[in-house]
């Protein structure tokens, strides 16, 4: 059963710092191109980090680079989630997604990370 469980959000202060985990289940994330998305109130999900694949080349939303960073664990079949220099605006639940052409797509349940003073 394939299955992908977020973690770590929560309540942070601006400039604060975050990692969120998204652990896999029946598939290996090394086959997958791994995202995560992000969906504030009132707004429309969004990607903010993309990994392409284990060799290194990622993507980001504008409004997050330089801020966070994506990354694997292969050992873990984990993606994370490093977010640095938070801001209200980062504020929404994140969504971890795996995608692989020709065999499917799968979502999270998502966590919610709220940047307040």
């Amino acid at each position: 059963q394939v299955q992908l469980v977020e973690s770590g959000g929560g309540l942070v202060h601006p400039g604060g710092t975050m990692r969120l985990s998204c652990a896999a289940s029946g598939f290996t994330i090394e086959l997958y191109e791994m995202s995560w998305f992000r969906q504030a109130p009132g707004a429309e999900r969004e990607m903010v980090a993309r990994s392409i694949n284990f060799g290194g080349r990622n993507e980001y939303a504008d409004s997050v680079k330089g801020r966070f960073t994506i990354s694997r664990d292969r050992t873990k079949n984990t993606v994370y989630l490093q977010m640095d220099s938070l801001k209200p605006e980062d504020t929404g639940v994140y969504y971890c997604f795996a995608r692989k052409s020709g065999v499917g797509n799968y979502w999270g349940q998502g966590t919610q990370v709220t940047v307040s003073l």
